[in-house]
């Protein structure tokens, strides 16, 4: 079983979440973060333009999603096709095995707890 952590920029929280659903992802979780990353801001200017500042703290959108190993690559592939512009802040895609899952309610473990 996979965990496929995305950071994401907000808006295209849709666009993944209909992939999600392509794919029958059993569920997700999402939550705002705000970070910085290697990319360069450009200068942006504040009241009447005297003043400029570069934004090196940015709003992102990160999402948790837990699937069976087959479906991992499938689901990243459509992602990258759907969401990349070729832009540094895109975002990111990690991906990371995971041993267990367990539904506290129905007691059900590994694939069949997604």
């Amino acid at each position: 079983m996979k965990r496929i952590d995305l950071i994401i920029p907000h808006e295209r929280l849709i666009e993944v979440n209909k992939i999600l659903h392509k794919h029958m992802a059993g569920g997700m979780t999402f939550c705002d973060i705000k970070g910085r990353g290697r990319s360069k801001h450009e200068p942006v200017s504040v009241g009447r333009g005297v003043t400029r500042y570069v934004p090196e703290f940015v709003s992102w959108t990160k999402i948790e999603v837990l699937v069976p190993d087959s479906m991992a690559k499938p689901i990243i592939d459509d992602i990258l096709k759907v969401i990349s512009t070729g832009s540094a802040s895109d975002g990111k895609i990690f991906l990371y095995d995971v041993a267990e899952a367990y539904d506290i309610g129905t007691k059900e473990t590994g694939d069949v707890a997604l």
